[in-house]
């Protein structure tokens, strides 16, 4: 019976020695807080950015500008009342709510007949 226990205890003792040691509570949670700031600054501050740069344009629009919207329609600006802008495409107008208007276009961007 002592060499059965002996076979079967001294495996289990070098397991019970060789187990790592319990990681820090403090090292998850500075992991997690490392990853969220990546997320943060990969992900969302860019989105935030961009949003804010589409609202100030959106705000600054007048009569006359050449505009991009969402969809990729070009139209040049002929009125803006509230958040409603009417412009005039090739073929008439269109009416587009404010928050469509992707861009002011470029001459560069505009197709050849708005040039």
């Amino acid at each position: 019976m002592n060499i059965i226990q002996s076979i079967v205890n001294q495996p289990l003792a070098q397991a019970a020695a060789a187990a790592p040691e319990q990681a820090s509570p403090w090292t998850s949670l500075i992991m997690m807080v490392l990853m969220l700031a990546a997320f943060y600054f990969l992900l969302i501050a860019p989105q935030r950015k961009a949003q804010k740069q589409r609202e100030k344009v959106q705000n600054s629009l007048a009569v006359g500008d050449e505009i991009l919207t969402g969809t990729g329609i070009y139209g040049r600006v002929v009125g803006i009342k509230d958040d409603r802008i009417t412009i005039a495409l090739d073929d008439g107008r269109m009416t587009i709510h404010k928050s469509v208007v992707e861009k002011k276009a470029e001459s560069a961007d505009k197709p050849a007949s708005l040039n």
